[in-house]
Parts: structure tokens; C-alpha cells; sequence
């Protein structure tokens, strides 16, 4: 009897587990699913650091939005295109594995160029507003000295971009986004391989699309917290980013 009921506990709990695991499967796959930031390529938007929760829902579903990719199917469903202005998350094609987070910058049919450092999209210049401030970004384990400005895309939306007060992207050929793709570009310019690097990351697909990302929900300056300055764990947090809404 013993025996019967240590095996129906064990059981019992198994199921559960299971059960457990399946809805938390379910949430980071169809609904939020949370993503750690370990670069400094969308600096100042996303810090190094920055935990970050992904709409699943914003564009529709493919194999990529379950863990592991799994080859079930080549087509995405509930297709909602992303939005010019968009932090979206997404696998980059050259592996269809990796995550990358980027800001979309150009639709499919646009063109791209940047002219004398200047970004055109459909040989439009985008406004672009000097801030008048210069700040540090990182770069890797590099501080750079950039200039800070207002980018408004052509759908009205703006953001913040920082490029290299020492030199910076001048000129560049013209990209034309192909029929369900995507071009994609970190807000720290000149330090993100991005849309731009054609061999590396290039177009998008609609397919590779991840999610959206919506809300950084815990920050943490890496650099600080550190197992050899464990003292200063305290000083690493970054209170005033949690729950700060992404745009």
C-alpha cells in the first residue's frame, strides 16, 4: 500500500510538472517572452544589461516563435506587419538560430541610402534634430564619444540614434528591400551589425520576426555587478528603467 501511494504521489507531481511546463511553453510561445540585452548596439534605447518582455502576438506566429525552431511549417499565421519605428526581435538569417534586436527602418519596396552621412529612405531625407548633447556609448568594451539626434521616420515616429562624434557612416549603396523582408538598424550607428552588412545580417524575413519588444521589466548595469566587486551589486541596479515602456 505504501509502495501504491508513493507511486500515485510521484505521479501526481510529474503531471503537474508537466502541466506546468507546457502552460509556461505556451506563454513565452504564443503570448510575452523575456529577452536579456548583451550588446550595445541599440544603446541609448536598450542598455547592456536591460531585461526585456517580446509581444509574441504583434506580427503573427511562425517556427520561430517556439523554442528550438522547431521545422513544422514554412509560412507565419495571423500576419500583422511591424510598423516603421518598431524594436523588433528577430532570428538573423544567417543562421536562423541567434536573436538580434533592432529598430525597423525600412518596409519591403523601400529604399535605403545614406548619403553624407544623412539617412534617405525613397530618396527622402529623414528629419533628423540635432540634440546638441554628446554622450558616451559603449562599444563592446569601448566608450565612444557621440552625438545624440531625433530621427523621425517617415510614419511620424521618432526615436533617438547616436553616431560617432569622430567619424561615422558617411555614404553607403542603396538598398532595396526585397517582397517580405525587412531592414533593420541599432540605434548605437556606428557600433551594430544590422541590415546594412549584407554577408552578416541583411534583409529580414517575415518569417524570421520574433516579436515586439514592449517593456524593460528589470535593469542592471553588468559592468558594476561584478563577482569580483560583489559589494556593489546594490549600485547596478538600475531602478529607474524597470517598467519603462519601450517606443
Amino acid at each position: 500500500m505504501k509502495n501504491k501511494k508513493l507511486k500515485h504521489i510521484i505521479l501526481d507531481n510529474i503531471k503537474t510538472l508537466i502541466g506546468a511546463l507546457l502552460i509556461a511553453v505556451l506563454i513565452r510561445s504564443l503570448i510575452i517572452q523575456p529577452f536579456y540585452i548583451p550588446s550595445s548596439s541599440m544603446e541609448p534605447s536598450l542598455l547592456v544589461g536591460d531585461r526585456i518582455f517580446v509581444s509574441k502576438f504583434s506580427y503573427g506566429y511562425s517556427k520561430h516563435s517556439f523554442p528550438f525552431s522547431p521545422n513544422f511549417s514554412n509560412s507565419r499565421f495571423f500576419f500583422r506587419e511591424p510598423k516603421q519605428g518598431d524594436l523588433v526581435v528577430f532570428k538573423t538569417p544567417a543562421d536562423n538560430r541567434t536573436d538580434y534586436i533592432k529598430r525597423l527602418i525600412g518596409l519591403p519596396g523601400d529604399e535605403i541610402q545614406f548619403i553624407d552621412g544623412d539617412i534617405f529612405i525613397n530618396n527622402k531625407k529623414i528629419i533628423r534634430e540635432n540634440t546638441n548633447t554628446s554622450i558616451k556609448i559603449r562599444c563592446g568594451n569601448f566608450l565612444l564619444e557621440t552625438k545624440s539626434f531625433i530621427e523621425t521616420l517617415p510614419n511620424g515616429v521618432k526615436h533617438i540614434a547616436v553616431y560617432n562624434k569622430n567619424g561615422t557612416l558617411r555614404n553607403t549603396i542603396k538598398y532595396k528591400v526585397p517582397d517580405g523582408h525587412f531592414f533593420l538598424m541599432g540605434d548605437n550607428r556606428d557600433c551594430s551589425k544590422d541590415s546594412r552588412f549584407l554577408d552578416d545580417v541583411g534583409y529580414v524575413k517575415n518569417l524570421n520576426l520574433v516579436g515586439k519588444a514592449k517593456i524593460i521589466f528589470f535593469s542592471n548595469d553588468t559592468n558594476i555587478n561584478s563577482l569580483l566587486k560583489f559589494w556593489n551589486i546594490k549600485d547596478s541596479f538600475r531602478l529607474e528603467r524597470t517598467f519603462k515602456e519601450l517606443k
